[in-house]
């Protein structure tokens, strides 16, 4: 377990980095990432050889497939972490941006300038890749990191931290400027948690239980991650090709990330169509629950439950709910939702703007997959996570987010009378 004192010490590596780092350029910056694209690269083997212990690990627990499926690195995976390092280092430094700038009567000049947050305490599960990406994105931001993963992903991540320390001191950023709880222990969170005078903020990514824990817990100010129970709705003006393949890719694609659908919605307008949108999904074996109606259009649906409504299965089940029009499927997911993605299939325009207008979620689709919840297809080069918080930042948290900003005042000698 982290004694009380290496958690100060972490804090107080960490402060003394951010002050460093706080006056690195942006070339700098993009340098050091540069230098972790190739050392990703060349540790491919190494990386997944060393995941094997902990997929080993996960059957042994008897974790869902979902799950294993979220610790499993690939080929394929890592090239995706070097291109979202790629697209990073493409992005406009968000350090040093005037976001506004005025003249005052008595000739004060007055600019809002963005500057980095400073430490980020990142606590997350399961996902090995959130290593590189939070890193990234942070460092990107002029932020220091304080990374916690899960035990599930405990060697993927510290091999993951060890890559990134190597690279970033190679292109000469300052020591200590990633650096990860070495203990899975649970106890050690709650000892960074209140490390308010050297952290500045905490990003926590995972269940339930962590986030609550984490917000009951914490003295410091968090942006949370939120499970994601996400909605799609298909309206009575739904093109039904379209819908068919909006639901099999927002719940088939990845069944086990935040952005995939767990409730299907459809207007009972439609319902004819109910088996032929469902056909996809019954053959890629997702198990449907469903309401009354649903269930009875095929034995091998389940009774819905209370419980299902609100149940982010990250799994291949989703339960499906007739709804008599657009305001009965807004008032479900109002109650149901976790505010995190939401999607609505119609060829009409007025009815999504009601639907977007109505729905207290961070992300609301138009004809469009909820697979698309992501910091990457945003733009934003990747992402720490999908924010269901509405201060300080909302939906996905990209490097421009990680930011915050001070007033730099000009004059020529103003007093105030």
């Amino acid at each position: 377990m982290i004694t009380e004192e290496t958690a100060l010490d972490l804090g107080i590596k960490a402060k003394k980095a951010a002050y460093i780092l706080s006056n690195f350029s942006g070339e700098q910056k993009n340098f050091a990432l540069e230098e972790l694209k190739k050392k990703l690269k060349f540790s491919s083997s190494d990386l997944i050889e060393i995941n094997k212990k902990d997929i080993e690990n996960a059957h042994n627990l008897k974790l869902s497939s979902a799950m294993i499926d979220r610790l499993t690195l690939t080929s394929e995976r890592i090239g995706d972490m070097i291109q979202s390092l790629d697209e990073i280092i493409k992005l406009k430094d968000p350090v040093g941006h005037i976001i506004s700038e005025w003249r005052r009567p008595n000739g004060l000049h007055i600019q809002k300038v963005s500057i980095p947050l400073g430490v980020i305490g990142i606590i997350y599960e399961s996902r090995p890749n959130v290593t590189v990406d939070a890193s990234a994105i942070a460092i990107k931001a002029g932020n220091v990191v304080i990374l916690r993963g899960g035990k599930d992903s405990f060697y993927s991540s510290h091999k993951l931290k060890d890559i990134i320390v190597q690279s970033f001191s190679s292109a000469g950023l300052p020591d200590h400027v990633v650096q990860m709880v070495a203990s899975p222990d649970r106890e050690a969170v709650n000892e960074i948690l209140q490390l308010d005078s050297y952290i500045d903020v905490i990003i926590p990514r995972g269940g339930k239980g962590l986030i609550q824990s984490i917000k009951e817990k914490s003295s410091i100010p968090i942006i949370k991650h939120l499970d994601g129970i996400c909605h799609v709705y298909v309206e009575k003006n739904a093109d039904i090709v379209k819908a068919k393949e909006l639901i099999f890719n927002s719940k088939m694609r990845r069944p086990g990330i935040c952005g995939a659908m767990e409730t299907l919605l459809i207007d009972e307008s439609l319902a004819d169509h109910i088996l032929e949108l469902l056909q996809p999904l019954v053959d890629a074996h997702c198990e449907i629950r469903g309401d009354e109606y649903i269930t009875k259009l095929n034995p091998i649906f389940k009774q819905a439950t209370e419980q299902d409504w609100g149940t982010e299965y990250l799994e291949k089940i989703i339960s499906v709910k007739l709804v008599k029009d657009v305001q009965d499927a807004i008032n479900h997911i109002n109650h149901y939702s976790s505010g995190h993605t939401e999607s609505i299939i119609t060829e009409r325009k007025e009815v999504f703007e009601i639907f977007y207008k109505q729905i207290n979620s961070a992300i609301i689709l138009h004809n469009a997959s909820t697979q698309f919840a992501d910091g990457g297809e945003f733009g934003f080069g990747a992402e720490i996570g999908i924010s269901t918080d509405k201060l300080h930042v909302r939906g996905p948290v990209g490097a421009e987010h990680l930011t915050s900003f001070k007033y730099v005042v000009r004059g020529n000698g103003q007093v105030r009378s």
